[in-house]
């Protein structure tokens, strides 16, 4: 299950993601999302775990927890839906 993790502390690595995720089971990936002009965290990521239950029970458990002050947004990655070019 992919799950999306928002309003995350800049400076927090996938090396913290993954650590505050492993507690609920197997993480399979981690990625933080960069802003391609500055390579500057956007404040949101991705955790990617095998177990559904594993996934549900993180999202749950984490969804509004702080993290350096800010309350995490956690729950299912939704599909991109399309989107018009900016260009």
């Amino acid at each position: 299950m992919n799950i999306y993790v928002g309003n995350l502390p800049f400076n927090t690595t996938e090396a913290d993601l993954r650590e505050a995720f492993e507690r609920f089971g197997r993480v399979d990936a981690t990625s933080i999302i960069v802003d391609r002009h500055t390579n500057q965290s956007r404040g949101f990521g991705f955790v990617e775990m095998a177990d559904s239950g594993e996934a549900k029970a993180a999202i749950e458990a984490l969804n509004g927890t702080d993290m350096q002050g800010r309350a995490l947004r956690v729950n299912e990655a939704r599909a991109r839906t399309d989107r018009k070019s900016r260009f």
